[in-house]
């Protein structure tokens, strides 16, 4: 049986789109659950939109992300072995079918295209970027598809083709694409598709550059590097008609299409960066973790299958429960509050320790907490904080946003102690039960449960008139965790100053 190989093929336009991410970790499942291998190429052949830097970015975050790649190029240290690539000096590049950099394969490229041009499949185009303008322009006026007509292909003989090649006249190799045929094929995701290939392109091969345009580099990197399934966004289902007429072309056998649906904003709309964040990085930055971001971007048109209402997944289960066949066609819609839901069950499920080291660096870029005194500052103490928080956080950006009484000190207003309509006197009254019942607590007992098991006794049948001027006392807030919770965070000398603190109101 065939060995299955995927690839997660990016370009370097500046950071990983989620929607890449997916892509990435649909190959990645799919490599896994069938014992394949999942390897990374670098497609970097538009140089007009390469971005300084990106190449670095986008191994960092599937890094970042836990989907560790057996192939391709890896940041330079991050391995034993490999070559620096000449282009990018910060990466090397292992693996037996490598490089997997297209902008060091243009010689390979040139060459399959130049071997089309003699299997009269190919051909060499003259056109000025003038003469192409003005044909769209009038193609568009008469309400046609832009196309090339082919007119290097009808009207140039091979005399002055040689001609223009002995003087260096710029050209690039076209695909000569038959007429009147249906180009069909089966997509694991939506099934039979067919094409008619008068509406499809003599697609350019080579630029006047010299660079390879995708649709031949990607043919002959996945055949050179033995793809069996090439599983990709459904914006390249019009291209896989080209693609394969480039493998029939070259006699050269397809891998197998899967075309997984587009990612929508909720107003059905394609996700843009108009309407949101769409880096994956911007989503690291707001505190989400890797775990939540991988279940919830796995979900992104896929379920486990009818009848499962399963919605937390390890990436183990992912990689059991994954198949292609039950990836949705539909466009799948980015609901932000789903994703905040899931990491929040992810935070919820942490330890202390685990908290503590993913919101520490959130506190620190946050005025409240760096003006903090230094008690509220000590581990100990955010620990304490975050356990309460957890309840309630949806990610790490959030950390003490709503509870920054936590930090400052609190000035509460006298009539926000009220509980519905009890009097100063019962106020003050209430204040001063609760402050004499705390008092009675030692620091050693100081626990959330004994903290709320001698409230709630003193409080008796009357709980909101005790504990409702308790927790303003406290906090200041209208809204806000449950005074035993608040008073535990703060401690019995904290807490006993603010108690007194609103009792110099009555």
């Amino acid at each position: 049986m065939e060995k299955i190989r995927v690839r997660f093929a990016p370009s370097p336009t500046g950071y990983l789109h989620i929607g890449g991410l997916r892509t990435a970790l649909y190959n990645y499942l799919f490599a896994k659950k069938n014992g394949g291998t999942f390897f990374l190429r670098i497609e970097d052949t538009d140089r007009k939109r390469y971005v300084e830097g990106s190449v670095e970015k986008l191994i960092q975050s599937l890094v970042w992300a836990g989907l560790k790649y057996d192939e391709g190029v890896y940041l330079k240290g991050s391995v034993a072995d490999g070559k620096e690539l000449k282009n990018y000096p910060a990466i090397v590049e292992v693996g037996d079918h490598g490089p997997y950099v297209q902008s060091e394969r243009l010689d390979l490229y040139k060459k399959y295209a130049e071997e089309l041009v003699a299997k009269k499949m190919a051909y060499y185009c003259f056109c000025e970027p003038e003469r192409l303008e003005k044909l769209r322009e009038q193609q568009t006026k008469d309400k046609q598809a832009p196309m090339y007509d082919k007119y290097c292909l009808l009207s140039v003989s091979e005399a002055e083709i040689n001609k223009n090649l002995k003087t260096n006249c710029p050209y690039t190799i076209r695909l000569k694409v038959p007429s009147d045929e249906v180009i069909g094929f089966d997509d694991l995701i939506r099934g039979k598709v067919s094409i008619n290939s008068n509406t499809i392109d003599d697609q350019v091969l080579i630029k006047s550059d010299g660079f390879p345009t995708y649709h031949l580099a990607s043919v002959v990197d996945d055949h050179l590097m033995e793809t069996t399934h090439v599983i990709r966004g459904e914006e390249w289902l019009p291209s896989t008609p080209k693609h394969i007429l480039l493998y029939r072309a070259f006699g050269w056998q397809a891998p197998q299409f899967a075309h997984i649906p587009l990612l929508l904003n909720p107003d059905k709309s394609k996700l843009s960066k108009r309407q949101g964040d769409v880096a994956v990085e911007d989503y690291i930055n707001k505190g989400y973790l890797k775990e939540a971001i991988i279940n919830f971007v796995a979900l992104l048109g896929w379920n486990p299958g009818e009848g499962s209402t399963q919605e937390i997944f390890s990436m183990d289960e992912l990689v059991e429960k994954f198949e292609l066949a039950k990836v949705h066609k539909a466009g799948a819609v980015f609901d932000l509050k789903k994703l905040d839901w899931i990491n929040g069950q992810y935070i919820k499920k942490m330890a202390a320790d685990g908290l503590y080291e993913n919101a520490l660096p959130f506190f620190e870029k946050k005025d409240f907490f760096t003006q903090a005194s230094v008690d509220k500052k000590n581990e100990e103490y955010l620990k304490k904080v975050l356990t309460v928080e957890k309840e309630r956080l949806a990610k790490f950006s959030d950390v003490g946003e709503e509870n920054r009484f936590f930090f400052q000190n609190t000035v509460c207003e006298k009539e926000m102690l009220r509980w519905k309509k009890i009097t100063d006197e019962e106020v003050q009254k209430s204040l001063e039960t609760s402050q004499k019942v705390l008092a009675e607590i030692a620091e050693k007992d100081w626990t959330k449960e004994n903290l709320e098991a001698k409230l709630l006794e003193a409080a008796g049948d009357k709980r909101g008139d005790l504990l409702w001027p308790l927790r303003v006392a406290l906090t200041g807030a209208q809204k806000s965790p449950s005074p035993f919770e608040v008073a535990w965070v703060l401690g019995k000398n904290e807490t006993s100053r603010r108690i007194s603190q609103a009792l110099k109101l009555f």
